[in-house]
């Protein structure tokens, strides 16, 4: 299902959360699949079960899983696919490679983007007036 990479900066905690969001926002974990319990998956790891426990604290926090004691722990149905925003990002790509933008300035104008978003609705910008790349 997952691996844990010892020599990784990253902790166990967010290789197992980001590798399980991941699953499941591809589709390949889908709704309702039930995961491993959390002291299985932590053997399966040889992890600490607090780690395990922690990521899907997480993952549950995030609305991607639900634990339920007869159920398990199973997958939320509404986040088993990111095949829309795939084909969203694909096509940005294609269109800043005709532009000829960098793939650094793509992703600065994506970090924008993503900013002014997250701003208060008042200080939004005009989205008929998108940010220019610097160059």
């Amino acid at each position: 299902m997952i691996s844990i990479d010892s020599s990784s900066s990253v902790s166990p905690v967010e290789q197992i959360r980001s590798q399980i969001a991941a699953r499941i926002r591809a589709g390949q974990l889908a709704a309702d699949t039930r995961l491993p319990p959390v002291r299985q998956l932590a053997a399966d790891l040889r992890v600490a079960p607090g780690s395990v426990a922690k990521a899907y604290k997480e993952l549950e926090k995030a609305g991607l899983i639900r634990t339920k004691r007869a159920a398990g722990t199973r997958v939320n149905p509404g986040h088993t696919s990111t095949e829309p925003l795939i084909k969203t990002v694909g096509d940005l790509a294609h269109r800043a490679i005709q532009e000829g933008l960098s793939l650094r300035e793509t992703q600065d104008l994506l970090a924008h983007a993503w900013t002014q978003l997250h701003q208060e609705p008042s200080s939004r910008p005009n989205p008929d007036d998108p940010p220019t790349p610097s160059r």
